[in-house]
């Protein structure tokens, strides 16, 4: 799949759920048109603005500091086609079913969603169940009074008269020209005989993944994947991340995200939880919840927080790269 970025200005409209005050402390949800999508809704506290569209999904579309660039990438013209109908992939956040399958996973989300706003700081979105697979998904955003974090809660309720077994999966697709970081298990010498010897998580593979690929840096704290533009071949990996963060970094604006891990759960994919894919400047960020067995109006829920931090400089190796993101994720607990 490659890039289509198609930058869109953003309009106001004459709607405010929330009146003008442009002090920090105070979200404010307004009405807007992005991406040629007229019915979305921008939250901000000013110091970060997300926006959603009620026009389709359940989606977020934008997240960035206030005047700055969105970190998710913007493809309004990049479709996939399917047994279902055709598949807007639109770029932004979303909330898929895991494991994948074609075409239940790219079952199109092009109907409008209701919204609701719950509290001065937080919007649900609520989609009609597919008509195919008769699976409900929801987001709930909700937007700190200060500063950059945003929490989205993903739900999938089960519609069917009969038990499913799904998890929730939630794909953000950054913006090219970055990388994604996501932490190793804690290193310890195979001489320490008391915690060294047994194995730590699971990495898995795809039939299409290349170890040897340019893109990829393994290292003894971090898994790096970047995007490269003249390489269109895709590249995957998925891990059992008990660390309960993932990043990705672009134009020195690190986007965090964080995730629980829960002990004793069976996560889709051989058992993980953080996953990463790319193809030429195409990258998704992704994350999983726990299998669950969804009995009719059952619900499976999964939930990420984001922060986002400027200027962030990783240097030229794992040991600045170190440096420079473990305060940051120290001071972002789960």
């Amino acid at each position: 799949m490659t890039n289509a970025v198609g930058m869109c200005a953003l309009v106001f409209a004459t709607v405010s759920i929330v009146l003008p005050n442009k002090s920090q402390g105070e979200v404010k949800v307004d009405r807007v048109t992005y991406l040629n999508m007229q019915n979305c809704y921008k939250l901000s506290n000013g110091t970060v603005e997300v926006i959603v569209t009620t026009d389709m999904g359940p989606r977020v579309v934008k997240y960035g500091f206030v005047g700055g660039e969105n970190v998710f990438a913007e493809l309004p013209d990049t479709t996939v086609k399917t047994e279902f109908g055709e598949f807007k992939v639109l770029g932004g956040h979303r909330l898929w079913t895991a494991p994948e399958a074609w075409p239940r996973s790219y079952a199109p989300d092009n109907a409008p969603v209701e919204f609701t706003q719950q509290g001065p700081n937080s919007v649900l979105l609520s989609g009609t169940p597919d008509a195919k697979t008769m699976i409900q998904k929801e987001l709930v955003v909700t937007m700190a009074s200060e500063g950059s974090e945003v929490t989205v809660q993903h739900r999938l309720t089960n519609r069917n008269l009969f038990a499913v077994d799904i998890a929730p999966w939630a794909l953000s697709i950054m913006a090219g020209g970055g990388q994604t970081i996501i932490p190793q298990e804690p290193y310890i010498s195979h001489d320490d005989h008391q915690n060294g010897l047994l194995p730590v998580r699971p990495m898995v593979l795809w039939p299409f993944t290349d170890l040897t690929d340019s893109r990829w840096t393994f290292g003894k704290s971090f898994i790096r994947l970047k995007t490269d533009e003249t390489m269109n071949d895709a590249q995957k990996i998925g891990v059992l991340n008990k660390q309960g963060w993932a990043a990705y970094i672009r134009s020195k604006t690190l986007f965090v995200k964080r995730y629980p891990f829960i002990e004793g759960q069976d996560y889709p994919d051989y058992n993980v939880n953080t996953e990463t894919y790319t193809a030429g400047n195409f990258m998704e960020l992704e994350t999983l919840g726990p299998l669950r067995h969804l009995h009719w109006g059952a619900t499976a829920e999964h939930t990420e927080r984001w922060r986002l931090f400027k200027d962030v400089d990783l240097g030229p190796s794992e040991a600045t790269l170190t440096a420079a993101i473990t305060p940051l994720i120290a001071g972002f607990p789960r």
